[in-house]
């Protein structure tokens, strides 16, 4: 997830310096995740808006989702539940391995 430091509900707020800024990160977690993940294909996305699917409406970020053939979206178990492969703490240690060896622009 890409979270702006400016807090705000509308993509026309932010300016040029700003859309570039989250463009080089998109890219920067997408390089990270092909290192460690090997993934064949991301969903990159941002929800505006509650009736979008916002958690936080008045705040907008980014999403970098990545995608297996066969995956199912993640495929629902009971309710809630989600099947996933590997523990989000082992992820996210080795995602942070990863950006340290990616120059942050």
């Amino acid at each position: 997830m890409i979270v702006p430091y400016k807090h705000t509900a509308a993509m026309e707020e932010f300016q040029d310096e700003e859309n570039l800024e989250f463009m080089n990160v998109i890219t920067q977690c997408i390089t990270a995740l092909k290192t460690i993940s090997h993934p064949e294909g991301f969903n990159v996305g941002v929800n505006i808006g509650r009736v979008a699917g916002a958690g936080i409406d008045r705040h907008i970020h980014f999403h970098v989702v990545p995608r297996w053939n066969g995956d199912a979206n993640f495929m629902p178990v009971l309710s809630d539940i989600k099947v996933v492969s590997e523990a989000i703490e082992t992820t996210r240690a080795a995602l942070a391995k990863r950006f340290k060896k990616i120059p942050l622009k």
